[in-house]
C-alpha cells in the first residue's frame, strides 16, 4: 500500500461519522437525560472524546475521562474499534465515560529492622472495624499492623511512630519469622508464621493513643510446617491458614469453641522441647484446629474465605491447583488445575472470579463456579517476577492490586484488556515502585528480579490507601482519590 493510500484511508476515517450515546453511571458527571445520540467523527480517540464530554458538561476545569464500549476501555480510535469488532458505522454506539485514572502518590514509608512480610490496616472503613466489639476506630486514629521476619508484630500510627510491639519469643511471642498477620477487630490481632503456630493477641491502647500493648491471648497448634497465609472472617470468629505441610487450617478465634491442641505438636512435648526456649512464667491457652483440610500435594500458598459466604473457602498451592472447600463439612467441592504454581489469591465476588498470582509472573482470573467451561477467564500480564500478594480495590468492582518479587505493585482494571492468540489479556493501568530505590538514587535502575526490593504484601484500604511491604524493610503508603473510576 502506497503512502498516498494510507493518508487517504486515515482522512476517510476522520471524515466518516458514527452516532454515539454518551452515558455515565456517576451522577456528578452525568449528562442530562435529554441529551440524545450525537454524530461524531469515527477518527476520534480518547483525548478528543474527553474534550467533547467536557464541552457538553461545560466544565470549568477539564476532567480527564476514560471511555468504555461493551465493558472494555477504548484504546484505539472509534474507527479502529468498529473495524476490529465488525460493527457497522450505521450503528448507534453506546459509550460509557468514567473519570480517568489518578496515579497514587507516595505518602509515607515506615522503616523496620528486618524484612516486612505482612501488613494490615485498621481504619473506619477496614473490615476489622465492621465487627468491633467494645472498641471503635475514630477518624484520625488509623493504625497499621506489620509482621516481620524478626518474629515481631508492630502497630504504627500514621506519623510513622511505633506505638506497640509484640513480646519476644521468651515472653510468649513467635519463635520464628512471622509470615501473615491481620486485625480481627480493633482489639484483637491474629498472626502466623514459620514456627507453625497461629497466635491471637489482645491489643489495647492508652487513653491518648500514644502507646499500646500487644498481649498473648491464644496459641493455635495443628500445622506440621510453616504457615504462609492467614485469612480472617471476624463475624463468625473463624480463621483460615495455608501451610507448607500441604494442608488448609480452619480455626476458631474463641478459646471455648476450639478443640484441644494435638499433644505431639505442643512445645512442651519431648520432640519440640529441644528446639524451643520457653519461659515457664508465660502461660497462654493452647488449642487445636476445627479441621485440617487435606488434598493439596504441595505447599498451600494462600487460603481465603468466599467474600459472600463464609462457609466456603478457597485455597491455592504450588501444586498448580485452586480448590474450593465446604468449611462446614470439610469436604473438597472442586479442583481447578492451572499451568503454573499459584502463590496468592483474592476473590472478586461481584464478577464471580478468583484472581490467582503465579510463579510465572502473571495473574490468572478463574471462575470457580461449576458451570464455568474454561479454567482461565483472563490473564493479567505485566510483572517480571512472581506475584505473591493480591488485594481488591475498595472503590471499584473491577479493581485489583498485586505485589510482586519484581519490586513493584501493579493496579489492574479488568476492563483494560486486549485480545491476542493467548486469549483475553489484561494490562496494568499503573505501577508503583519502591520509594527506597529513589532514596538510593537508583530509581531508574532495574534490579535483577527485584532483588533487595521484593514486595511481600499489599493491602488496599478506602481510608489509608495502598499499603505495601517488603524486602527493603519498609511499609510504603500510596494514595490517590478514585484511582479506578466506577463502582459497578
Amino acid at each position: 500500500m502506497s503512502e498516498d493510500q494510507i493518508m487517504s484511508g486515515a482522512s476517510e476515517a476522520a471524515q466518516r461519522q458514527v452516532r454515539v450515546q454518551l452515558t455515565s453511571q456517576q451522577e456528578d458527571i452525568a449528562l442530562p437525560e435529554s441529551t440524545g445520540p450525537i454524530l461524531v467523527p469515527t477518527g476520534l480517540r480518547r483525548y478528543a472524546l474527553s474534550t467533547l464530554v467536557n464541552n457538553l458538561l461545560s466544565s470549568e476545569k477539564p476532567i480527564p475521562f476514560e471511555f468504555l464500549i461493551n465493558g472494555t476501555f477504548l484504546r484505539t480510535s472509534i474507527d479502529e474499534y468498529l473495524i476490529d469488532n465488525g460493527i457497522s458505522a450505521e450503528t448507534t454506539l453506546e459509550i460509557e465515560y468514567v473519570r480517568a485514572l489518578i496515579p497514587p502518590l507516595h505518602i509515607a514509608s515506615f522503616q523496620h529492622d528486618d524484612w516486612v512480610s505482612s501488613t494490615d490496616v485498621l481504619s473506619t472503613t477496614s473490615p476489622a472495624a465492621s465487627w468491633a466489639s467494645g472498641a471503635t476506630v475514630k477518624k484520625g486514629q488509623e493504625r497499621l499492623l506489620s509482621g516481620s521476619y524478626d518474629g515481631l508484630l508492630r502497630i504504627w500510627n500514621m506519623s510513622s511512630e511505633t506505638i506497640a510491639t509484640s513480646p519476644a519469643a521468651t515472653e510468649g511471642g513467635h519463635t520464628a519469622s512471622i509470615k501473615a498477620t491481620k486485625f480481627v477487630s480493633p482489639n484483637q490481632i491474629a498472626s502466623a508464621g514459620l514456627d507453625r503456630t497461629v497466635r491471637l493477641w489482645k491489643y489495647t491502647e492508652d487513653e491518648g493513643g500514644f502507646a499500646g500493648k500487644i498481649a498473648p491471648q491464644l496459641e493455635l497448634y495443628g500445622h506440621k510446617s510453616g504457615i504462609e497465609s492467614l485469612s480472617v472472617h471476624a463475624k463468625s470468629n473463624r480463621l483460615l491458614t495455608g501451610s507448607s505441610d500441604h494442608t488448609v487450617g480452619f480455626w476458631s478465634t474463641k478459646k471455648a469453641d476450639a478443640p484441644a491442641a494435638p499433644e505431639s505438636l505442643l512445645p512442651s512435648s519431648a520432640r519440640n522441647s529441644k528446639r524451643r526456649k520457653l519461659n515457664s512464667s508465660v502461660s497462654t491457652a493452647q488449642r487445636g484446629p476445627l479441621s485440617l483440610l487435606s488434598g493439596h500435594t504441595a505447599p498451600v500458598s494462600a487460603a481465603i474465605f468466599d467474600a459472600k459466604d463464609a462457609t466456603v473457602g478457597y485455597s491455592a498451592s504450588w501444586d498448580h491447583s485452586l480448590r474450593t472447600w465446604d468449611l462446614v463439612t470439610g469436604g473438597l467441592v472442586d479442583t481447578r488445575t492451572t499451568s503454573h504454581s499459584l502463590l496468592s489469591l483474592e476473590h472478586l465476588p461481584e464478577l464471580n472470579l478468583l484472581a490467582a498470582g503465579t510463579a510465572a509472573r502473571h495473574i490468572t482470573l478463574i471462575d470457580p463456579r461449576a458451570s464455568a467451561t474454561t479454567v482461565a477467564a483472563m490473564t493479567l500480564r505485566g510483572h517480571t517476577n512472581a506475584v505473591v500478594s493480591l488485594a481488591r480495590d475498595p472503590h471499584s468492582t473491577y479493581g485489583l492490586i498485586s505485589g510482586s518479587h519484581d519490586g513493584t505493585c501493579r493496579i489492574w482494571d479488568i476492563r483494560s484488556t486486549k485480545t491476542d492468540k493467548e486469549g483475553v489479556i489484561g494490562e496494568s493501568v499503573y505501577s508503583i515502585t519502591r520509594k527506597s530505590l529513589e532514596e538510593e538514587g537508583k530509581a531508574d535502575s532495574k534490579r535483577v528480579g527485584g532483588e533487595g526490593v521484593k514486595v511481600f504484601s499489599v493491602c488496599w484500604d478506602k481510608t489509608i490507601g495502598i499499603v505495601s511491604a517488603g524486602e527493603d524493610k519498609r511499609i510504603q503508603i500510596n494514595r490517590g482519590e478514585g484511582v479506578l473510576s466506577s463502582k459497578a
